[in-house]
């Protein structure tokens, strides 16, 4: 019977220390870059409509909500920037590297902006890096 223990509490550590050591916030092999590139779109279409609703002079409760949803949108924007691409799918020995991480971080401080005033230039900013970075990452064939 002590047998069984040891073997069920070493198997039960073994478990739990695999799982602890895991090096990314997504399961390795799960990757699908053209879906992200599509999300970080629809984040800036959301930003937008927020944009130009709060635009429309809404009364204050509906102002605070489309404020919320601008930068909740942002963030998840900064989130696939930062914690899809930065961390797991652009590394140092790719072709163009600094071009790409130059993107992406043009693409970060153009979500803050949009989160700090609600301006339609940041929409027009973030749609054309996000074209730019598309472009750079999947290449130049790749067509919408």
């Amino acid at each position: 019977m002590k047998i069984f223990y040891s073997l069920l509490i070493c198997t039960v550590l073994s478990i739990v220390m695999q799982s602890s050591q895991a090096h990314c916030q997504i399961p390795c092999g799960i990757y699908d870059d053209l879906m992200r590139i599509h999300m970080m779109e629809e984040h800036v279409v959301t930003i937008e409509k927020s944009i130009k609703k709060l635009a429309e002079k809404p009364n204050q409760n509906q102002a605070i909500r489309w404020v919320m949803s601008k930068d909740s949108h942002a963030d998840q924007l900064s989130e696939i920037v930062t914690y899809y691409f930065m961390t797991q799918r652009i590394k140092p020995s790719m072709p163009d590297y600094a071009k790409k991480l130059g993107l992406l971080h043009e693409i970060l401080v153009a979500s803050m902006k949009a989160k700090q005033e609600a301006d339609l230039k940041h929409v027009k900013t973030l749609n054309e890096l996000i074209h730019a970075f598309e472009h750079a990452y999947l290449g130049e064939a790749h067509q919408h």
